[in-house]
């Protein structure tokens, strides 16, 4: 019997992207099911490759802006545009992605969100309809205050001295709107966590460290925020930091909430809507997904697990395909197969080294199977 296979992972993080990871899928299982209909739907919940993913889904087509990135330095970046729907995309980490900048180099007390406001000026110049932006992947923790200032934002000690970088913020006293403020129909930000803004769960002691912020550093950048969105409080009458997704890349859906109206979603739904994902679960036999890491923080509202939700829904098979499985006990419940390449088909470094030939060799094992009733 042949089936109709929906090909639907995220990112291998460090080796695949999502595309390259479908590929790799549909290349093994077609080598041992070659009679089967196979679709591939690589994903993104806000991070990278979540422009690349949604501007295939519409068809929009690329653009090119001259700005700066995280570390001010010159750079080209892309966007997207869908005339016919008056939609434009934009994704963070090509604007001021972590994977943009030298390993170690930049400290993110230097580093900021200025040149994604270029971006977001560019597109917003165009009156779409709806402007997505994806914020995963950022090297930035500034709760998006380079970014308002490249809007027209200005921000002022008690002296009426100019602040002019985010390490200065503790001294905030208030907040100027800009005169002509970022007009956007629907501005929705796509995230891909649902931390806020500060706390032990905040961007900062939660995602800092990997962006380069020292344990030390700590309290000057809670301090910095803290104050921040205090002065948006008490100014504003909001307080956007209490929401979940505020602290999502570095308290960017902090700043696009406070000073661009935008609206926070998670980054799946976003892509879930726009690929009609239940018509395509709905009109399959099976649905494979995976990600480099599976394990029970998967299942929290990340893309795999919201695959193998919307499976259960409408009781299509799920099988999860990945890179290594932590967790099983908890995570097995929810597919009807899980799979992983670290231990039983390699080591970590090989799968790493190889990532697509091992994909491949799993997806064929997984074709295999299924001939013999899974």
């Amino acid at each position: 019997m042949a089936f109709r296979v929906l090909i639907v992972p995220d990112k291998f993080k460090g080796t695949l992207t999502a595309t390259e990871a479908a590929q790799a899928i549909a290349q093994g299982w077609h080598a041992v099911r070659p009679a089967d209909e196979l679709e591939l739907l690589p994903m993104s919940d806000g991070g990278d490759g979540f422009g690349e993913i949604l501007s295939r889904l519409l068809g929009a087509a690329e653009q090119r802006i001259e700005t700066v990135d995280a570390a001010h330095r010159p750079c080209q970046a892309v966007w997207w545009w869908h005339s016919d729907s008056q939609t434009a995309i934009i994704e963070s980490a090509r604007v001021i992605g972590l994977a943009m900048l030298p390993p170690g180099r930049y400290h993110p007390f230097d580093l900021d969100t200025a040149g994604l406001g270029r971006v977001l000026v560019e597109a917003a110049a165009r009156q779409p309809r709806c402007l997505l932006v994806g914020i995963g992947g950022s090297a930035t923790n500034d709760a998006g205050f380079g970014l308002a200032t490249a809007l027209g934002w200005k921000f002022w000690r008690s002296d009426q001295r100019p602040i002019e970088t985010w390490t200065q913020l503790a001294a905030l006293a208030c907040i100027q709107s800009p005169e002509h403020p970022l007009a956007v129909a629907e501005l929705i930000v796509a995230v891909d966590v649902q931390n806020r803004l500060l706390g032990p769960n905040g961007c900062t002691c939660v995602y800092g460290p990997q962006k380069g912020l020292r344990p030390e550093d700590f309290p000057k950048a809670e301090a910095c925020l803290s104050r921040l969105a205090e002065v948006v409080r008490q100014q504003f009458g909001h307080d956007f930091a209490s929401e979940p997704g505020s602290g999502a890349a570095g308290g960017l859906g902090f700043g696009l909430r406070c000073f661009a109206g935008a609206k926070i979603q998670p980054g799946f739904e976003v892509f879930a809507r726009l690929a009609r994902l239940e018509d395509r679960i709905r009109a399959s036999h099976l649905v494979l997904t995976g990600e480099g890491a599976l394990d029970r923080s998967s299942l929290m509202g990340k893309g795999v697990g919201e695959v193998a939700r919307l499976c259960c829904k409408l009781q299509v098979p799920c099988v999860a395909v990945a890179g290594a499985i932590a967790d099983v006990e908890q995570v097995r419940p929810s597919f009807s197969a899980v799979y992983g390449l670290v231990p039983d088909l390699t080591t970590q470094q090989e799968a790493m080294r190889h990532a697509r030939f091992w994909l491949e060799t799993l997806a064929r094992q997984v074709a295999g199977e299924l001939r013999v009733g899974m």
